[in-house]
């Protein structure tokens, strides 16, 4: 829907097709659909503000995991649903954004098949290696690819999801090239990095910085433009030497397209609720990530739509394809 006809409609609810339904809702529990795996990022993330949504919405918002293929078989679930309100997607750049221009067998169309919601927010990556391996920086990691014709190793969660995206940004800004290790979770590969199987992975603050506070990583960089509060001590990319390798993957709430207007408002009203919660706010800030109190419907969908071309370009200069 439009930007401008979604404000008419707003302007007018009492002519709106399905807005007695929407004062009705919620009457039953609310399914949300996380496209990962448990454990990670999203899985938690999603798990904390459902909590606060329930509270808002007076009924029960369920995290249900659905992962896979890069979390496009959730979000595919997701596009072929009522839409009705009760089932709600986790959305983020690879199955929203990439996937797109990757696969070209996709069953489902973001723009046509999912209608965005509220953005939730953006938290970028650490760049992490085991300390056992000899770089110490991420120019030296960049010279050690240099000098490896057959490759290393990164890790992610599967073909076109942030952290393999990240990894591109890098490679296309240095002109190198490492093997992608596509992990079934984010756990499996972090740990392989950890034990020495895998030399180098994009990873979250959430999961990784524990990790390197113990020593069990070294963090070469943070991908954000600037340094996290967190961790202050870590270079960000171009700090270390790398201006154009910043990557800042982000996070928003979606529902199956043709979603009534009044239905939406009331869920992008409960994650506004929720993103404002002090309790959530010292959740998200403990894993770096910015939140956005104020990305209804309209500005998220501005947003969704700038960045689809975006990351269309990246995977096109990377000539990264899916299965």
């Amino acid at each position: 829907m439009a930007p401008l006809t979604r404000r008419i409609l707003l302007a007018a609810p009492a002519l709106l097709p399905g807005f007695a339904t929407a004062q009705g809702f919620p009457n039953r529990p609310i399914t949300w659909v996380v496209p990962f795996a448990p454990g990670g990022i999203t899985d938690t993330s999603a798990r904390i503000l459902a909590k606060r949504m329930s509270q808002s919405l007076n009924q029960s918002v369920v995290v249900e995991n659905r992962p896979g293929a890069g979390g496009t078989i959730g979000t595919e679930a997701v596009a072929r649903s009522a839409a009705d309100g009760y089932t709600m997607l986790y959305g983020s750049q690879g199955p929203i954004a990439a996937a797109p221009a990757m696969f070209p067998g996709l069953r489902y169309d973001p723009r046509r098949d999912l209608e965005p919601v509220h953005g939730i927010g953006a938290s970028p990556h650490l760049i992490v290696t085991s300390p056992a391996r000899p770089w110490r920086s991420l120019k030296e990691l960049v010279n050690a690819a240099r000098g490896r014709p057959d490759g290393l190793t990164y890790g992610s969660v599967g073909v076109g999801t942030s952290p393999h995206l990240a990894a591109e940004t890098l490679l296309q800004a240095t002109g190198v090239r490492m093997v992608h290790a596509p992990y079934a979770n984010g756990t499996q590969a972090l740990n392989d990095v950890i034990g020495g199987r895998l030399d180098v992975m994009w990873d979250y603050p959430l999961t990784s910085l524990p990790h390197v506070r113990e020593g069990r990583l070294r963090a070469l960089a943070v991908t954000d433009s600037q340094r996290v509060a967190l961790a202050s001590e870590i270079p960000t990319v171009g700090e270390a030497g790398l201006p154009g390798a910043e990557f800042v993957p982000w996070a928003g709430l979606f529902v199956p397209a043709r979603t009534s207007t009044g239905v939406m408002e009331t869920l992008a009203s409960a994650m506004r609720e929720a993103i404002g919660d002090s309790r959530v706010q010292e959740f998200f800030n403990g894993t770096a990530t910015v939140l956005w109190p104020m990305m209804g419907p309209d500005q998220f969908q501005k947003f969704v739509t700038s960045e689809t071309p975006r990351i269309a370009s990246l995977i096109a200069r990377s000539n990264v394809r899916g299965g």
